[in-house]
């Protein structure tokens, strides 16, 4: 909040810290941690996401971890019932992998009928398979008449800038790579942005450009030049941000 910010996106992994099938109850000590973070985030005035994170197990195997992931949204959702506003919901980080666009519109659909048998009017955020790639915005089915979403798109383009020398990438981009903020790496950024904007409008859903960010291994300016215009790209098309770091 002193940063001037006015959101927290919260990660959240709660596979480790579930029971066993069929309830897969989630630990005391997981819900004391949340708690903590979703009461010091609305005394601080912040928005808070609680986003499930679990985007690495269901990509690999999204058929047996169907239940738990179920089981999350049965126990976190009512629990919340009663939150403000200010508390929302993201129903699955960067689908992927077993995570087909086919079947993650099917299980998106499911979780978010489980939501609102306690939450009708929660907000909720969904992005697109492929990682939350504009590029697969085309794919997301949602709902007609649920209002209440906002779409989530992730951006890191270009990769071997904003993920030069991250050791998760494999192969990892060398370290190095400069943005210079030329009309043709703004023009890139930008034509990117204007599809989304496009499907937006088409649809008319909201957009939250839910993770961007560059790694701490490029330069420092660079970084200030990317940040600034995909941050203030996105505020030009009336989007909300968060950034990653």
């Amino acid at each position: 909040k002193d940063g001037g910010f006015d959101t927290v996106r919260v990660n959240l992994y709660p596979f480790r810290h579930m029971g066993p099938a069929p309830d897969f109850a989630l630990s005391n000590s997981w819900w004391q941690t949340t708690e903590w973070i979703v009461t010091n985030s609305l005394a601080a005035n912040l928005n808070v996401i609680l986003d499930l994170h679990e985007y690495e197990s269901t990509g690999k195997d999204a058929a047996s971890n169907k239940a738990k992931f179920l089981a999350f949204w049965r126990q976190v959702a009512p629990h919340f019932k009663n939150a403000p506003d200010q508390v929302l919901f993201e129903i699955l980080n960067e689908p992927n992998g077993q995570m087909t666009p086919e079947l993650w519109n099917e299980t998106l659909a499911e979780a978010l009928a489980v939501i609102r048998e306690s939450n009708p009017a929660r907000t909720v955020i969904i992005g697109p398979a492929f990682w939350n790639s504009i590029d697969h915005l085309a794919d997301l089915k949602l709902p007609e008449s649920d209002r209440n979403l906002i779409v989530t798109v992730h951006y890191y383009k270009p990769m071997e800038f904003t993920h030069q020398g991250a050791p998760w990438i494999h192969p990892t981009p060398k370290v190095g790579a400069v943005w210079e903020g030329t009309p043709a790496e703004r023009a890139a950024i930008d034509a990117d942005f204007n599809k989304a904007q496009a499907w937006s409008k088409q649809h008319q859903r909201p957009i939250f450009l839910g993770e961007f960010g560059a790694y701490d291994k490029a330069e420092m300016p660079s970084r200030v030049r990317w940040t600034e215009h995909v941050a203030r790209t996105a505020e030009r098309n009336g989007w909300s941000w968060a950034y990653w770091q």
